[in-house]
């Protein structure tokens, strides 16, 4: 690929642009009337305006996006993460123009993104899954009937969901006949797509997620894995790669486990397995994320990898760079989201950025498209930027860590840096024996 468009803004454009340039690959940016002044937008080869700010207007609009592809003759297209990374009809758009999407193919993506056709497919090939249902739940009776069956608490999900929405975790029959309408109504607003089932609930689980990478030519590698159970509303806040407290025999079974679901659906390109452990180490597939993670820096810490160089590489049509027997894994990395959000409330915290005070330096990665003197607008995900520390024993990013956030600032908006500092000097946290209610259980943090 000599050319290609970026079909997304911040952080991940200037991510996906710094390996560009190191491969003497041209980049084109896209950016809407709010992001006319960010910095990847001037360090993109070329920069075309998309549209107004809204995302449906401008990062969601796949007309718009596919004549500025056209216009600059572009070879491929990568989406980044979020906005249109997912989305099957784009990848179809793409391919029907003649251009290369920098991500798996058009069927897997709709396989995968759907959580019941994929829970069929990891049966089939012998991956554990939560115990429920392979079908839709079409009524309330047959929903609550099922849950009985399989035993409270349950969850109820969209089978089309993302990003914890569409998801309610019900105790009882009356959850279920509280949520059942809610839930199948909010699935058809944000996915159009109604479809739900119920899956047991495993309480005080771990979310371990494993990344694969696919070539055309049936390679299946896995890079190990990473504990992302700190998370709010079912969304990811602190990541860690290698897991801590999970022992080698769990590891290797469920990054081989990983690798057997990406072989059975044919999987090319990054891609991201999402297992609950409980605490016997049992675990079970959650879904596949068929895209670029936005944690994926802490397993190029580790293994000393550029992810993004191995997507073009397998996009254009290339093997693997290596095996498995020759990515190794070393030191400890822990990754950061700095959100422009009330600390407390986790309310987003639009405005001006006057002060910016996060160095790189040894052992610090800073992944931002933010700066100071630049706004955040409140039409994007409030992410500013991760913060990615690594050191040669988890001990160390620890450590390195406690300084690093307690030095940091970043002034003129509410960020969630207090909740990050408090969330790293718990006991749970440093132990590394948490789970996905950390954030729920850990002490009110006062600001």
């Amino acid at each position: 690929m000599q050319k290609i468009l970026i079909a997304n803004r911040g952080e991940i454009a200037e991510r996906i642009i710094r390996t560009c340039q190191r491969l003497g690959i041209e980049t084109v940016a896209i950016y809407s009337d709010a992001d006319k002044d960010m910095p990847y937008v001037q360090q993109a080869t070329v920069a075309r305006h998309v549209g107004e700010a809204p995302p449906q207007k401008s990062y969601l609009n796949v007309e718009r996006i596919l004549e500025i592809a056209k216009d600059e003759k572009v070879d491929g297209v990568h989406p980044g993460y979020g906005f249109l990374s997912e989305n099957s009809e784009f990848s179809t758009a793409l391919q029907e123009a003649g251009l290369t999407f920098i991500g798996p193919s058009v069927d897997v993506i709709k396989l995968m993104g759907d959580k019941l056709s994929s829970r069929r497919a990891m049966i089939k090939a012998g991956v554990p899954v939560v115990p429920g249902s392979e079908q839709p739940v079409e009524t309330l009776e047959e929903a609550c009937s099922l849950a009985e069956e399989i035993g409270f608490p349950v969850m109820l999900k969209a089978s089309g969901g993302g990003g914890g929405i569409g998801m309610h975790r019900c105790e009882n029959r009356q959850d279920i006949e509280n949520t059942f309408e809610q839930t199948k109504k909010r699935a058809k607003n944000y996915f159009n797509n109604e479809d739900m089932f119920i899956e047991k609930y495993v309480g005080n689980a771990k979310h371990i997620e494993v990344q694969v990478f696919g070539d055309a030519h049936g390679n299946v590698v896995h890079m190990y894995e990473r504990n992302c159970s700190v998370q709010r509303r079912n969304q990811k806040v602190i990541e860690e790669a290698q897991s801590p407290e999970m022992s080698e025999e769990a590891r290797r079974k469920i990054c081989d486990a990983a690798v057997l679901a990406a072989k059975q659906v044919n999987y090319k390109n990054a891609g991201t397995v999402e297992f609950i452990m409980d605490e016997g180490e049992n675990f079970y597939f959650l879904e596949m994320n068929t895209r670029l993670q936005v944690e994926h820096p802490i397993t190029e810490c580790i293994t000393g990898l550029d992810l993004v160089e191995w997507q073009l590489l397998v996009a254009s049509g290339e093997k693997l760079p290596l095996n498995q027997d020759e990515i190794t894994s070393s030191g400890h990395a822990i990754e950061f989201r700095l959100y422009a959000e009330d600390p407390v409330k986790f309310f987003p915290s639009p405005g001006l950025i006057t002060k910016w005070q996060l160095p790189a330096q040894e052992g610090v990665r800073i992944d931002s498209g933010y700066g100071a003197d630049l706004k955040v607008t409140p039409f994007y995900d409030p992410m500013i930027a991760k913060i990615i520390i690594s050191g040669q024993t988890r001990e160390e990013a620890i450590e390195r860590s406690r300084d690093y956030l307690k030095n940091a600032s970043v002034e003129g908006i509410k960020t969630n840096l207090p909740f990050l500092i408090h969330a790293l000097e718990t006991d749970e946290f440093v132990s590394g024996n948490y789970h996905t209610g950390f954030i729920q259980n850990m002490k009110p943090i006062t600001i």
